[in-house]
């Protein structure tokens, strides 16, 4: 999966706290900054996560549609489907189809 993937959590973003010097960056800009890259970060989770749902009920919905639908055979159309059943017919009732 792909969250698993990721390097940071937007509480471990949070939670990071930097050294500082004489000639560092404001404190106030950083922190602005960083709440912007945890909403992001906290937004594409949530993404990440209802995609992944949508992906398994769609994997299950396609699962259970295609054990619903008979295959037909390669090459076999409507046609010849209605021309063996003709066929059948003729076989099972035999002259009973001409009265």
């Amino acid at each position: 999966m792909l969250a698993d993937k990721l390097k940071l959590t937007a509480k471990e973003i949070l939670e990071k706290e930097f050294k500082t010097s004489v000639r560092g960056y404001k404190q106030e800009d950083v922190d602005k900054f960083l709440d912007i890259i945890i909403k992001d970060y906290e937004t594409m989770h949530m993404t990440i996560d209802e995609l992944q749902q949508e992906n398994l009920r769609l994997k299950k919905q396609l699962e259970v549609s295609t054990r619903r639908q008979p295959v037909q055979p390669a090459g076999t159309t409507n046609f010849d489907i209605l021309k063996r059943l003709s066929n059948l017919e003729k076989h099972v009732f035999g002259s009973k189809l001409d009265e």
